[in-house]
């Protein structure tokens, strides 16, 4: 499950002797630690195995086995991020070598500045302050300091808003001259959702560079959005393994739905009807009506983030956003955490009643105990948070059956 050089790459998360037990990290210090190891085979549609249920979370891409030890999880994790990235995506950018950035405590803006030839990308936050020293967790929201969620229950932390406009925009024909597609001509062909991710990461630079000037404390930073921004904090918390809470709220299809299962219902976001803004056209002429020949399916994007910490908020009242197809493939994401054996730090809260990207007072009571739980060393909340009254009878075993079988990590290194 989880390389070895994950845990050195984050030593200070390290416990134990060399041949012991080692402590479940809860966020890393880089921004990727599959980085370097191995691509899986990239099979074709037309030569790509069918496979109906959604895919063994802990299997190789190659068929070889399954994981079986926390330090193979970073090798597993890369398969599962080459796989979306082939496939999906789109391939993200490196961070640029020119990349500084400013913090003016006069006007709270924080600036990143990257320079790649001739071509340069400025990324800039109006940032909210609290009060007090510091240092403060850090919430970044989609164009919002805090997303669709009230600021209220982010009141000790940075708010940070990242501006997606400044990277891409949320849909229509993208301009070659735009600075991002000059400086990485590959995004003109790429999705949305793979240039967002590259720059919520960036802007995760930019604060890392400043983080002493600002009272920002680096190791807990949460992100957020909600709706087409749910689908963005999902992948900038995947993407991204210094985010220590993901919080993603009513992402539909093509965030936190599994393809397979959207397929089989009705007026739903699905492969045949998404943004190919979004998302690689090759997405829709490869899989549209076949997501069974896809070699990964969204409850691996969602597990992609273990073992940090995830909530997953929904609303089921919304039948385009299919969150019974969201609730399955987090189930199944579940059973990654559970054979880590930190299951609680996997919540969702699929209650009804409200309208679309707000939320219910059992959500907010939700984020309140994940960001006291995990950004506010509150070890003693309770975070093992399973809400969804309308799923009750929907068993996900029957989309996958390698589920609650026990199975367990060997979390020796």
């Amino acid at each position: 499950m989880k390389k070895l050089l994950l845990l050195l790459a984050a030593p200070i998360f390290v416990a134990g002797c060399a041949s012991g037990p080692v402590s479940v990290p809860l966020v890393y210090d880089v921004e990727n630690t599959s980085a370097g190891l191995a691509i899986p085979p990239m099979p074709a549609a037309d030569e790509a195995p069918s496979v109906a249920m959604l895919p063994d979370p802990f299997e190789w891409s190659d068929g070889s086995g399954r994981v079986s030890r926390f330090s193979e999880w970073s090798r597993r994790r890369g398969e599962i991020k080459a796989e979306l990235e082939h496939y999906e995506l789109g391939v993200k950018p490196p961070r640029p070598e020119n990349l500084t950035a400013s913090w003016s405590a006069a006007d709270t803006t924080l600036t990143v500045t990257m320079v790649r030839g001739a071509d340069t990308v400025v990324l800039q936050s109006k940032v909210v302050m609290p009060q007090g020293a510091g240092p403060h967790p850090v919430i970044i929201g989609v164009n919002r300091p805090t997303g669709s969620l009230p600021t209220a229950l982010f009141d000790d932390f940075i708010k940070i808003p990242f501006i997606h406009n400044q990277v891409s925009m949320h849909s229509g024909p993208r301009d070659p001259q735009k600075s991002t597609y000059r400086m990485f001509p590959e995004l003109l062909t790429s999705g949305n959702y793979i240039a967002w991710s590259w720059g919520i990461s960036r802007l995760i630079d930019g604060l890392e560079i400043v983080a002493a000037d600002m009272c920002a404390d680096i190791s807990r930073i949460a992100i957020t959005g909600c709706s087409y921004a749910g689908k963005m904090a999902l992948f900038g918390g995947a993407f991204d393994e210094r985010v220590a809470l993901t919080l993603v709220q009513e992402s539909g299809g093509g965030g936190i739905n599994s393809w397979r299962v959207s397929d089989t219902k009705g007026n739903v976001e699905k492969i045949a009807n998404t943004s190919y803004d979004w998302f690689l056209p090759a997405l829709r002429d490869n899989f549209n009506g076949r997501a069974d020949k896809l070699p990964y399916d969204h409850h691996e994007l969602i597990a992609m983030i273990a073992p940090r910490p995830v909530l997953i908020l929904g609303n089921p009242d919304y039948e385009w956003m299919c969150d019974e197809s969201g609730y399955i493939a987090t189930m199944a994401a579940l059973e990654v955490w559970t054979a880590m054996g930190v299951p609680d730090r996997v919540g969702f809260d699929f209650t009804p009643g409200h309208p679309h990207c707000q939320v219910t007072e059992s959500q907010s009571a939700a984020v309140t105990a994940f960001v006291d739980r995990f950004l506010r060393d509150r070890a003693e909340v309770d975070t093992a948070i399973r809400t969804a009254p309308l799923y009750g009878e929907v068993d996900y075993r029957a989309w996958a059956p390698w589920g609650g079988t026990g199975y367990v990590i060997d979390m020796r290194k």
